[in-house]
């Protein structure tokens, strides 16, 4: 098995590589991202790895099709990055890795409510300076007050289970609702006039693309808490820097954003001409902006190393696509 490796990072390399051995394959590491100007590397091999900030349109898929690429391996579960239909209509099997560590990235979400209802990094930037006045840095108990869970999948679950331990009052919405579970659904707009804390745990697709806009943010009460580990399409940023300013949101916890693929997992200090609605989204207090690295824990590497070669192997050898994407959908959809 050949594989071109992109948006190669050393933590990439380290995980993957003591894999090689064991599964009987090849890895060529390319730091560049895959994208229309650099699909020309994937000439000889047999498949592609990819991350989320990976560009796979129609016009990248074709090529790889015709440079005789059996597979996309996706290293993430997120799959937003790929032309789903063009891959369908050329045979090539999407794999992405459905649950690498739930629990890393639903710990991750909890570390954004508590530090930014506790207003941790804000104390944390006062005590650098010798400032140990606390005013202003009141926050709340969690315990009682209603979170909106908006996804129930493996993470979206993983956080109930953790937030049921501080006592939350736990709702949830998912167009594909797990019946055999105790998990008290309501409607989208019930969720949002609802809760005092609002959690994003959901795919980005056509249909849940900006589902925080300025009409679904008018519904939410006021001082509620955003966050959002999943993607950051999911969120229109206008119109959240729209409600920032009307000091709408008590705190938004992010670690993922529209503006990432052009500086996310780089060191971008140095950049002069930066984007302007990613400076003036971290430009408030009220908000926590992380670079991507909910999932980046020694155990989710392990696994997201192990299940996307594990996926490639099953496939070349008896055909197996427990993990292709579009089967996942179909299956959701039936």
């Amino acid at each position: 098995m050949r594989i071109a490796f992109f948006s190669t990072k050393p933590y990439d390399k380290k995980a993957f590589e003591s894999l090689v051995e064991e599964m009987k394959c090849e890895i060529e590491y390319f730091e560049e991202k895959l994208n229309s100007k650099t699909v020309g590397l994937v000439k000889g091999y047999d498949a592609t790895c990819s991350f989320v900030n990976d560009s796979l349109n129609a016009e990248v898929v074709q090529s790889l099709k015709d440079y005789g690429v059996k597979a996309i391996l996706l290293r993430c579960a997120g799959f937003d990055s790929v032309d789903l239909e063009k891959a369908k209509e050329l045979d090539i099997p999407v794999l992405r890795v459905p649950a690498y560590s739930p629990e890393a990235v639903a710990e991750f979400a909890v570390t954004l409510l508590l530090a930014i209802n506790r207003k941790v990094h804000l104390g944390y930037n006062r005590t650098k300076k010798f400032n140990f006045g606390i005013d202003g840095l009141q926050g709340n108990v969690l315990k009682g007050r209603t979170v909106g869970i908006i996804g129930t999948g493996r993470i979206g679950k993983a956080v109930i289970d953790i937030l049921k331990g501080f006592g939350m009052n736990i709702i949830a919405y998912d167009v594909y609702q797990d019946t055999k579970s105790d998990i008290q659904y309501v409607s989208l707009d019930e969720l949002f006039s609802l809760s005092d804390v609002i959690t994003l745990h959901t795919p980005l697709t056509a249909e849940t693309k900006h589902i925080i806009n300025s009409e679904n943010i008018f519904k939410m009460k006021d001082g509620v808490i955003l966050i959002n580990t999943a993607r950051g399409g999911l969120i229109k940023t206008e119109d959240l820097i729209k409600a920032l300013e009307r000091d709408k949101f008590g705190g938004v916890g992010l670690d993922v954003c529209e503006q990432e693929s052009d500086y996310y997992f780089e060191d971008n200090s140095h950049v002069i001409d930066k984007n302007g609605t990613l400076q003036r989204l971290l430009s408030y207090d009220k908000v926590i902006l992380t670079g991507h690295q909910a999932f980046f824990t020694e155990e989710s590497m392990n696994a997201i190393a192990m299940v996307t070669l594990t996926n490639l192997k099953k496939l070349l050898e008896d055909g197996d696509l427990t993990n292709e994407v579009n089967l996942f959908l179909e299956n959701l959809q039936g």
